[in-house]
């Protein structure tokens, strides 16, 4: 859904107003090709068989846990499709997120301090407290911590590294779409349901929303 800003037109963000995406969490990402063009290889018998650009996108997915490796990411299941690329990618207690608890925890008190105890294990459990006010300063922008920590910031790393090498490579036309999506992974059986998704993902490509 678009809406507008100064008589412009823009995309509304995807991401989950009140939730700090620098966050101790479990994070499912999607990431479309521009148009959904298929860039990446083609799946035969039910198998992904990576092109030259795919194979660099499975490469730059590896380079992102060696080269931030200050946020304490562990990586999940992740496949490269021919048009998109799934991945489950984990954001554990690191410098950054640790300042901005200890900061909500400063301004909110006692709640703050039950919400930290609640806050569980990324691989057990993702919690939800997180401030459910919206207030758009520089106060609530900045218990956030460093924009540049964040799911936003690592995705758009990794777009970044391959639409460079597919344009140094020739392939002028290839591009990503502007936005990804994300979910959040709130449990251990969400989180087996997604990577089991991801595993099967090429065997059931016919079946794919973004079939193409």
């Amino acid at each position: 859904m678009s809406e507008k800003y100064k008589n412009k037109y823009r995309i509304k963000s995807a991401r989950m107003p009140n939730w700090d995406y620098g966050s101790n969490g479990m994070y499912f990402i999607t990431i479309c090709t521009q148009n959904r063009k298929c860039f990446f290889g083609e799946i035969y018998d039910g198998k992904m068989q990576l092109n030259n650009i795919g194979k660099i996108v499975n490469t730059e997915w590896l380079k992102t846990f060696e080269l931030r490796t200050d946020m304490n990411l562990q990586m999940g299941e992740f496949v490269v499709m021919p048009n998109h690329f799934h991945a489950i990618i984990i954001i554990g207690d690191n410098e950054y997120n640790m300042d901005a608890k200890r900061g909500e925890r400063g301004e909110r008190g006692e709640r703050g301090e039950r919400g930290e105890r609640d806050r569980r294990d990324a691989m057990h459990c993702v919690s939800t407290t997180t401030d459910t006010t919206n207030h758009v300063n520089n106060k609530q922008k900045n218990k956030f911590g460093p924009q540049s920590k964040n799911l936003a910031s690592i995705v758009r790393g990794f777009k970044s590294s391959v639409t460079t090498y597919a344009r140094k490579n020739g392939n002028i036309d290839f591009g990503w779409q502007p936005r990804f999506y994300d979910h959040i992974i709130r449990n251990e059986k969400s989180f087996h349901n997604i990577s089991n998704y991801i595993i099967n993902n090429p065997k059931k490509w016919n079946e794919d929303k973004f079939y193409k």
